[in-house]
């Protein structure tokens, strides 16, 4: 009795100190390795080797301590050697990435010999208290539990703090996007293998793995190492699988049927109580069918196979993964579209991933991956009369569109010394970015506002023309990327030190849109006070008579254009002690963005982002950790900020009345101009602005500061808890201002005689609240003036103000063969006056070039909540293994409702100072900034799944049943934020759900992995 006590003090005693030496790990965002460390008898041998033929050796130290980093993911055998001699032995060891596995064989401190005490392996720490970061890791076992939407976003709303963004805006692959701690939806980076598969053009989204390739992936929400950068949103990392000594091969069949699909709901026009002298633009509109969705549904069936196994045993290793998609169904166009339809869909989804792992000797590896994503669309348009009720013949198509990526990546690792580890990532991203409408005919013009044709002319019934596309693109657009990171990580006694570059370069070609057809388009429109001027600061006067006219259209922004990002790290992970762990990193930054012609229009260096982290095993025995980081995270302008920005672009309105409509091309004739020929409210004329003068001199690019400080504690031996506090703010924005009567007021205040000079004519880009340097070209061609602008200047209160503060709290049952479960709740609120680099009010997309801080005008009322804001978030999840046969599973999300959003005319007189009609900070002459309207409603989802296994295949063959929405919630979560089309005129689509939920639907499918 008394032997066996003092065995289970040694084991505690054990376990206590290797898990306090746990803290010793190295974990880096966006890595794809993981560590094995602990502790034995020193001056012992450990050596490992793996599933992927990895094989590693180390002596334990001093201390009795050792750690073998930087390891490929995949099951190890760990043995303790004495003189050559096998003394023990540890199997089916599993890495996690950026986490150490703990294997201990005895504590040197306790244990004489190996031959009088041993101690069983530990498994991984509930908490791991080396890591100072924020981040939720999802296993491929995870993800074959859980009901999900195959995606990485899908994956990533499991994490506390993420939301879904808006709806306007998707991925280069189709799928909606999300938002981390308040950030805007384009400030995040996705990765895969460690190398940046974030949407080359426009930073929108990013690449992922076919779902079944996933091995592992990273969801950070802040907190993440020097190593990384180029986002102050979160961060999306993936791991993909591997071959291993064992060939392994599955196949996977998924259907979501129609039938057991709901459709959306059908959508009415308002018919609200205006406000007194206010009127719809249409009074005959309101409480008629807007959007018939009867019959919307949709069925897609999915297929997918892999196989991995060794080419050479413990040499060389192969996995190969395909994924084929295909979605078809209806959907109905609304009723004030160019030609009401029923559009009948389809999409193709084909992925692959590859991926060679070659071992060269015990000292080098080399990895190659090869990932393709791609997602085809196509429709065909039939005529459906919202009268009737009934469908039409095929009238036309929809715009067929084909993006995604090719993404090659090749890495290289050297294990130089037992402290030298050296790496090299190099990738090459090509993206497609392909849209034509077949069979339009080129002759006729999008029309727009049909239902506001004068009905004196078409007895009441609008005159269409069958065009439903407005925009286009070149059919050479296209983008790509490439990237090289070297990385060397050095452990002298307590310090692991890291250094390297991270390089990016991004080019595009002919990318942009431009309106379809002749190139222009028409748009009708009524005015219900004909005799005020239409837009009395670009000239454009009043239509008089009954006030219908019509507007002229024409749009192209195609243009080419490039940026280097390039960056250099160090950092010391220090271990001060057994219970102190000390992060300390610096990054600097520096961004190039050049135009069409390979002129430089930004250029920021010197980019300094201190990160500071710390973690504090407080009992050390790793039950209960502190952590907490301070960091700086700055944000490059991608590619698209070229386009309508550094290069030339046009965008005009020519204003006229009309006395006839042309029956076949449905454009307006007996034509009289109200006003001075086309106008543009940013100046965007087709002329090439100076690369010099489209940005500040001094423009900073953006930034901002976090503070993270949390918790995690193990309750009892199965559960853990935990709470996390964060604090983000923007320092600094980019956007454009276009403001040109200010600029030549402040010349001519600062002595510049304003002929002597060349104005731009587009908008330039600044940084809002602070102030900036411009050049202006001297007329005589020589040189450049300048003109400083302060904030005051500009005629703005106050500069770009973004904060984001959280409290998250969670409980965790970690899955341990029976069940597992995870609640999160967050309280967190951002408010301030700028979202970020678009603008979710209005689905601008135009990467810091939204119309806030154009003018003065626009950002009156700006101060409230944000789109981002959710102030409720309870997340659950969880899995239970009924029989040996048999598991449920599911997964819930609830989330209080984004800010309401109006926009209108300017000031009690509905005024437009800007020229931007209804896109002020008011509504009915009252001010209504983000938030003031109230909340769309609170959402739920709600996911439930049912695996059965069958005993008679070895439980290799499963068959899944998951239904997703179980409660049918098809709340609204984008709503038309324009009040009015005109003065006193209200819009008949204000306040209308453009995007509601996702129905409730179920998914079918079938698994066989052997």
């Amino acid at each position: 009795m008394a032997k066996a006590t003092k065995h289970r003090n040694v084991l505690a005693t054990a376990i206590a100190t290797v898990m306090a030496f746990g803290i010793t790990n190295v974990a880096f965002a966006q890595s794809t390795t993981g560590s094995i460390f602990g502790q034995a008898q020193a001056g012992e041998t450990v050596a490992i080797s793996g599933s992927t033929g990895i094989t590693r050796q180390v002596t334990v130290d001093s201390s009795g301590r050792y750690r073998i980093s930087n390891l490929p993911l995949g099951t190890y055998t760990v043995t303790l050697q004495r003189n050559g001699s096998t003394v023990d032995k540890r199997d089916n060891v599993n890495l996690v990435v950026n986490a150490g596995t703990e294997v201990s064989f005895a504590s040197a401190a306790n244990a004489s010999s190996l031959s009088t005490v041993t101690v069983s392996a530990n498994a991984l720490p509930s908490i791991d208290v080396s890591t100072v970061d924020s981040r939720t890791v999802v296993t491929s076992q995870e993800l074959a539990r859980l009901p999900l939407a195959r995606n990485a976003e899908s994956i990533a709303l499991l994490a506390p703090g993420v939301v879904s963004g808006s709806s306007y805006f998707t991925g280069p692959t189709g799928g909606s996007l999300v938002s981390f701690g308040g950030s805007s939806v384009s400030e995040n980076a996705y990765y895969i293998n460690g190398f940046n598969t974030s949407d080359p053009l426009s930073n929108l989204g990013g690449i992922g793995l076919p779902y079944g390739a996933i091995d592992q992936q990273e969801v950070y929400t802040g907190g993440y190492s020097a190593m990384y950068g180029r986002s102050d949103g979160g961060v999306i990392s993936q791991v993909g699988k591997r071959g291993t000594n064992e060939w392994h091969y599955g196949a996977q069949v998924l259907w979501a049927p129609r039938f057991l699909e709901s459709a959306p709901p059908s959508i009415d026009y308002p018919n609200a109580t205006l406000p007194e002298h206010y009127g719809y633009s249409n009074q005959k509109l309101p409480g008629t069918p807007y959007r018939s969705r009867k019959g919307n549904t949709s069925w897609t069936t999915t297929y997918g196979a892999y196989v991995g196994g060794p080419l050479i045993k413990d040499k060389l290793f192969l996995f190969v993964a395909a994924e084929a998609e295909k979605q078809e169904g209806k959907s109905t166009s609304s009723s004030a579209v160019a030609q009401p339809n029923n559009n009948y869909y389809s999409y193709s989804r084909p992925k692959h991933y590859a991926k060679l792992d070659w071992n060269i000797n015990d000292s080098n590896i080399l990895e190659l991956t090869n990932i393709s994503s791609k997602t085809s669309y196509a429709g065909s348009l039939h005529h459906y009369d919202y009268t009737t009720g009934e469908q039409g013949a095929l009238f036309g198509y929809d715009t067929s569109t084909k993006k995604g990526s090719d993404i090659y990546i090749g890495k290289f690792t050297s294990y130089i010394t037992d402290d030298l580890t050296f790496s090299a990532t190099y990738g090459q991203n090509k993206a497609v970015n392909y849209a034509v409408t077949p069979g339009r005919d080129a002759d006729l013009p999008y029309l727009g506002g049909v239902t506001e044709q004068d009905p004196a002319l078409t007895g009441g019934t609008p005159i269409r023309n069958g065009v439903t596309t407005l925009l286009g693109k070149s059919p050479n657009a296209s983008s790509k990327s490439h990237g090289l990171r070297l990385d060397l990580e050095y452990k002298l006694g307590d310090h692991q030190l890291a250094l390297g570059i991270d390089n990016m370069h991004y080019a595009a070609t002919a990318e942009g849109q431009r309106i379809d057809g002749p190139g222009y388009a028409w748009y009708y429109s009524k005015s219900n006070d004909p005799g005020v001027p239409l837009n009395p600061t670009l000239g454009v006067g009043s239509p008089g008579g009954e006030g219908y006219y019509a507007r002229r259209r024409v749009f192209d922004t195609t243009t080419s254009m490039s940026v280097d990002q390039k960056a250099q790290y160090l950092e010391d992970r220090w271990q001060v002690n057994d219970r102190w762990l000390l992060s300390l990193g610096i990054r600097n930054d520096q961004f190039t963005n050049y135009n069409n012609a390979g002129q430089a229009y930004v250029h920021n260096k010197n980019q300094w982002a201190p990160r500071l982290g710390f973690s504090w095993d407080v009992l050390g025995d790793s039950t209960f950790k502190v952590f907490g980081n301070l960091g700086r995270y700055y944000l490059a302008l991608p590619n698209s900020v070229a386009i309508r920005g550094a290069s030339a672009s046009t965008f005009t309105d020519e204003y006229f009345t009309y006395t006839g409509i042309d029956p076949v091309t449905g454009a307006p004739t007996g034509l009289t101009p109200i006003g001075p020929g086309p106008v543009s409210a940013n100046g965007e004329y087709g002329q090439a602005p100076d690369p010099k003068t489209v940005a500040a001199k001094d423009l900073r690019s953006q930034y901002q500061d976090e503070a993270i400080l949390g918790f995690s504690k193990t309750l009892g031996s199965d559960w853990v808890y935990g709470a996390k506090a964060t604090v983000r703010k923007l320092q600094t924005a980019i956007d454009d201002v276009c403001d040109f009567n200010a600029l030549a007021n402040k010349a001519i205040a600062s002595g510049i005689d304003p002929n002597s000079v060349v104005f731009p004519n587009g908008c330039l880009i600044f940084n809002p609240g602070k102030t900036n340097t411009f050049l202006l070209a001297n007329a005589d061609g020589n040189g450049y003036s300048e003109v400083t602008m302060t904030s005051k200047d500009w005629g703005f209160d106050q500069g770009a103000k973004r904060k984001y503060y959280a409290l998250d709290l969670f409980l965790e049952h970690p899955f341990d063969g029976k069940w597992q479960g995870r609640i999160d709740y967050t309280f967190s609120r951002s408010y301030g006056n700028s979202e970020g680099q678009v603008l979710s009010t209005i689905g601008q997309g135009d990467i810091s070039k939204t119309q806030d801080w154009d003018f003065a005008s626009l950002m009156a009322n700006s101060n409230g909540l944000l789109s981002n804001d959710r102030t409720h978030q309870l997340k659950a999840r969880g899995a239970y293994q009924v029989s040996p046969e048999w598991m449920v599973s599911g997964s819930l999300q609830i989330a209080s409702g984004t800010p309401k959003a109006c926009m209108g005319y300017y000031g009690t007189d509905e005024s437009d100072p800007s020229a931007y009609g209804s896109r002020y900070r008011f509504c009915a002459g009252k001010p209504t900034p983000l938030g003031s309207l109230g909340r769309l409603p609170w959402t739920k989802q709600l996911d439930l799944a049912v695996t059965y296994r069958p005993q008679f295949a070895g439980q290799k063959l499963a068959f899944n049943l998951s239904i997703f929405n179980v409660l049918n919630e098809r709340k609204p979560i984008v709503t038309d934020a324009l009040y009015e089309t005109d003065r006193y005129t209200v819009s008949n689509t204000y306040g209308i759900p453009l995007y509601t939920q996702q129905p409730r639907y179920a998914r079918l499918s079938a698994t066989y992995d052997f």
